[in-house]
């Protein structure tokens, strides 16, 4: 193929670069205001702009908590009220352009209405809210975690990377677009929620709601959100949207005997046995096997196909893989010798809260702990009951425990004669199955399409790289976490991209610090996530294949 920049957008293109993983064609932007926003981002003057955008955002702690009480009620909602009150004076263009509806108070619905109607439109997603600081961490950071620091280089603080960065990027682009006089054809719709590090509840979950009753089913073309990022694998730098999420759920185990005083004691307290169980599930992991079905396995495809420094039987092993099952175990024996490769195919398990017993002489008569369950895309939320049900049903007997899983009997022994009790139930009634995986290629990958071409023509231009060329592999990712679109399913028919083009190769020898200490962004990164976020809209604007 001799053209690599689309010049038919209806036109679906791939350049086949390497026959395990062709690439989508640079997608440049038709509209000249592409290169003029382009010039404003490269200024110092737009920096020192970009700066005090995510730095004054940082600078108010949207944190959520799992024990959060409904809105209006409890306190530590209001910082949200501040927040939006920040966003309004920050960005007055998208304010006095877009509409704005505050769902359920605290999560911001906007919509920049496009002349053209037939037109699908298209989400937007971000999360305002945080994880808290740990108190007793606060003096271990760099800065102070909500000062929002500029130290010449990255900007400090709890959200710079998670997920403020997405949040202003996304609304910094779009304030640069209007202020150039753009006007969208197509409706764009932002969809911010409120506690997505929470699981979404009182944000995501009533966003989709309000949606689907404003918008319909399958309203939208396609969604992002926030997810992969840009890295380097092998020498060669890669863009990886997420195209599918695993499962969830928080399993609690809830174990119960007779009380009494401690210097009586029995051969086993309730937590002696409920430590018994937990140790029974730490020694028997999820079985774990590499699968061409599987999203890792796409990724691998590409890094087989354009790793410059892939060692050679691994290279090997991922090419033969896809006809023989010899290689396809080979494969899996060599990757899954990394706890993280497992975590990005198998079902995971984490024991996270433990909770028993109140006085040091008195038997506990009650103790709990959840235990957090990812769930691999090809499994399923009742196959892992399924099998933690089985996992300790043998000790269940052994310890003379009656036994309920999600209310269903398991075990032979009666109440009345049982020593205690064993009990299976959904800790926080937030367990979700694996997401449909969005499609990568063939006639309904048209979304995935437009998205890696402008990811490829971001990138070139942030660099100054010659635009047609192929700098970055777009290779299908997976986020080991879950996004606020979990509630967002029906609101578009499988065409869920997790991206907000983040490149990770910006921190170097400082580590993010996502969900802990020292949270930072490199500014270069945060420009070209702008950058992004105006070639995507504009991208999609002009699109008339999605």
């Amino acid at each position: 193929m001799s053209l690599s920049v689309w010049a038919d957008k209806d036109v679906p293109r791939s350049t086949p670069t390497s026959p395990l993983c062709s690439q989508y064609d640079v997608l440049v932007p038709k509209n000249l205001l592409w290169n003029t926003v382009g010039e404003v981002v490269g200024t110092e003057e737009f920096k020192d702009r970009a700066v005090n955008w995510l730095a004054g955002a940082i600078r108010i702690p949207t944190e959520s908590y799992d024990d959060f009480g409904p809105i209006g009620e409890d306190p530590r909602w209001e910082t949200f009220k501040h927040f939006h009150d920040y966003l309004l004076e920050a960005f007055p263009l998208v304010h006095s352009t877009l509409s704005l509806t505050k769902i359920n108070t605290h999560s911001l619905l906007y919509e920049w209405t496009g002349t053209d109607s037939s037109i699908k439109p298209v989400l937007l997603a971000a999360h305002q809210d945080v994880v808290p600081v740990e108190p007793r961490t606060a003096a271990d950071w760099t800065y102070p975690p909500y000062s929002g620091h500029f130290d010449g280089t990255r900007i400090w603080g709890r959200g710079a990377s998670d997920d403020k960065s997405g949040l202003i990027s996304l609304l910094s682009a779009i304030e640069l677009l209007l202020e150039a006089g753009f006007k969208v054809e197509r409706t764009f719709v932002l969809a911010f929620g409120c506690d997505e590090e929470a699981s979404g509840h009182f944000g995501a979950l009533q966003l989709g709601k309000a949606m689907l009753e404003i918008y319909g089913p399958n309203a939208f073309a396609f969604i992002v959100d926030e997810g992969g990022d840009i890295s380097e694998h092998y020498g060669t730098v890669f863009a990886a949207p997420g195209v599918a999420e695993k499962g969830y759920l928080d399993l609690r185990v809830d174990v119960a005997s007779p009380g009494g005083h401690s210097s009586i004691p029995p051969s086993h307290t309730t937590i002696g046995i409920l430590s018994q169980l937990l140790v029974e599930f730490e020694n028997n992991p999820f079985p774990v096997e590499m699968s061409t079905d599987s999203v890792f396995y796409g990724t691998l495809q590409c890094y087989a196909g354009h790793g410059k420094t892939i060692p050679s039987d691994l290279r090997k092993a991922i090419v033969h893989s896809g006809s023989s099952k010899k290689a396809l175990k080979k494969l899996g024996d060599i990757l899954f010798k990394n706890p993280a490769n497992v975590a990005l195919v198998g079902t995971t398990q984490a024991i996270d809260l433990i909770q028993g017993g109140v006085k040091s002489n008195a038997l506990p008569e009650q103790a709990y702990a959840v235990v957090n369950h990812r769930i691999s895309t090809l499994s399923s939320l009742a196959e892992v009951i399924d099998r933690d049900t089985d996992t300790l049903k043998g000790l269940a007997n052994k310890f003379n425990l009656s036994f309920i899983s999600f209310g269903k009997t398991i075990s032979d022994t009666s109440a009345s004669s049982a020593y205690g009790s064993l009990v299976f139930s959904d800790a926080f009634n937030n367990s979700l199955v694996p997401a449909p995986t969005t499609p990568t290629s063939g006639s309904k990958a048209r979304p995935y399409e437009l998205l890696s071409g402008t990811i490829q023509a971001t990138y070139n231009a942030h660099r100054g790289l010659e635009l047609e060329s192929h700098n970055v592999v777009v290779a299908p990712g997976m986020p080991t976490g879950n996004t606020d679109t979990r509630y967002y399913w029906d609101l578009s028919d499988g065409q869920i991209l997790r991206y907000n083009h983040r490149n990770s190769m910006a921190f170097k020898d400082v580590t993010s610090g996502v969900h802990t200490v020292d949270e930072n962004l490199p500014i270069e990164a945060f420009l070209e996530m702008i950058r992004f976020f105006t070639t995507l809209i504009l991208n999609t604007d002009e699109s008339r294949s999605v």
